[in-house]
């Protein structure tokens, strides 16, 4: 994805304190695999079932149930298409993206005692995309509350002298200082005194007081967002069967994030009394992450064709680092002329490293299996956001943030049914899913509703499918977390094609 600027930025590093926040845990706690066409094509109701390389994502006991050797390897096509509405304004975007979401194998060795219960094991590998990040949102409209706010907010408090510029300083420098003692905070509010958006309400050095230079009215304001990226989990996998009718499963993941992050903010006005009539102001956020978790899993057979599946995934724990850039224009009204103000720090801040913890999640599944012909299958998923956290908990900062996670997220379950019909070498399935919001007000972020319809052709040894997904969610988008925290609403719809080849041995 093609990244917009509007200002070259140098690279002079710091280490300011930033406060992590709600919506960077809750970006990291969500999965959505895709794993195997297979998979996708039946919305991923694959816990009570195996037998799918994408499976064991879901229960490791998945492996046990191979009879062969099995490898295979799937594409996936994204289009992400997000459609807005802001103060009355409707705007839509759209973003593309091609990738290898998934690559595994398994390999099963049967028990030469045939009169031991234990029929065979396997060893499993595995590599699953679990987001993509490729996003464009584009809103735009005519609001009633202005980016001013957004400075106004952050500089009460901070002595004036804090926000000039010395005759021995730069304003690289000045920035850089501002981020290692006091924090973001006092950098947007430099930024908004060093370009106008706010002045001192008293020219003593000492005062902590500022007014705005935008004066109350409407603002046209366009709003660009942009990011790229994936999330993505490695699995060593073991599984063994035990008589007839029982699988058992372990999986040890270990979880990357690559993830950047772009905001674009365009405003003008013709307020009465502004002396600031337009501003552009840009942020980038840059994030790499490692993490660790396991999981366990049972597939038992009840019945004729009936099987059940349990599988229990711990909480994921990553550590993650990050670095952010800024710059901003304005342009400003003085006696019948214009000047614009530009403050591009050159400063990349990179902050110490922190610690999350995601939370876990339990999977119940049942499937019935009606001869050779075909199946249908239900998983149930159960995960609490509430239970994000950073750490170290003991921080106060990151202590009150935990405890606001508690207050706004909650518990939310996932239901996922798929079938599969087998015509000779052909297959045709289909799936559905369904996810609760994990906000206690649902509206943040609103429930997921998805379908899935696929086909599939067996080869005898090599098969080839075929899927496409789609998903719907709606959410309000608040473009800054103070000041100008108004919202747009967006519906997001996201839907993939996948292909998958698979080779059995």
């Amino acid at each position: 994805m093609k990244r917009i600027v509007f200002l070259l930025m140098l690279g002079i590093f710091c280490t300011p304190g930033i406060g992590q926040t709600i919506t960077d845990g809750l970006r990291y706690s969500l999965d959505d695999t895709q794993g195997t066409a297979r998979f996708s094509a039946m919305s991923g109701a694959f816990g009570a079932l195996g037998g799918d390389l994408s499976a064991m994502a879901i229960n490791p006991a998945g492996s046990a149930v191979f009879l062969d050797n099995s490898f295979a390897g799937s594409f996936t096509y994204q289009n992400l298409e997000n459609r807005a509405t802001y103060f009355g304004t409707q705007t839509a975007s759209e973003e593309d993206a091609f990738d290898l979401n998934h690559l595994g194998g398994v390999f099963v060795f049967n028990n030469p005692n045939a009169e031991s219960p234990w029929k065979k094991f396997s060893i499993g590998i595995n590599y699953n995309q679990t987001q993509n990040f490729d996003n464009q949102l584009y809103i735009d409209g005519r609001a009633n509350n202005t980016i001013g706010s957004f400075f106004l907010n952050q500089a009460q408090g901070i002595p004036l002298e804090e926000l000039e510029v010395f005759s021995d300083e730069t304003i690289n420098g000045r920035y850089s200082i501002l981020g290692e003692t006091r924090g973001v905070g006092a950098q947007n509010a430099f930024l908004g005194y060093q370009t106008f958006i706010i002045d001192p309400a008293t020219t003593n050095p000492e005062g902590t007081t500022y007014v705005s230079n935008i004066a109350s009215g409407s603002f046209d304001q366009e709003y660009t967002f942009l990011s790229q990226g994936y999330q993505a989990k490695y699995t060593l996998n073991v599984g063994t069967q035990f008589t007839d009718n029982f699988f058992f499963g372990a999986n040890l993941n270990s979880h990357i994030i690559n993830y950047d992050q772009s905001t674009f903010l365009f405003e003008a006005n013709d307020n009465e009394g502004s002396t600031v009539d337009r501003v552009r102001f840009e942020e980038n956020l840059s994030v790499l992450g490692a993490g660790f978790s396991a999981q366990i899993g049972a597939i038992a057979k009840v019945g004729d064709g009936f099987r059940l599946g349990l599988s229990l995934e711990t909480p994921t724990y990553f550590t993650i680092s990050e670095e952010t850039s800024q710059a901003i224009e304005t342009r400003r009204l003085q006696d019948d002329d214009t000047f614009n103000e530009v403050v591009a720090p050159g400063v990349i801040n990179v902050y110490p490293d922190y610690n999350l913890r995601t939370p876990g999640k339990v999977t119940a599944s049942a499937a019935y299996i009606f001869g050779g012909e075909g199946l249908i299958s239900f998983d149930y998923g159960y995960k609490d956001y509430s239970n994000i956290e950073f750490r170290p908990d003991d921080d106060a900062v990151f202590a009150a943030e935990n405890a606001f996670i508690e207050s706004q997220l909650k518990g939310a379950s996932s239901y996922r049914l798929g079938g599969e019909y087998r015509i000779q070498n052909f297959s045709l399935r289909g799936g559905f899913r369904y996810e609760e919001s994990m906000y206690v007000n649902e509206t943040t972020l609103g429930d997921l509703t998805g379908y899935s319809l696929g086909l599939g052709y067996n080869f005898g040894k090599l098969h080839l499918d075929v899927a496409y997904a789609t998903a719907e969610r709606n959410r309000n988008q608040q473009l800054y977390a103070t000041g100008l925290t108004t919202r747009g609403a967006v519906n997001t719809t996201n839907s993939n094609v996948v292909v998958t080849l698979g080779l059995q041995l």
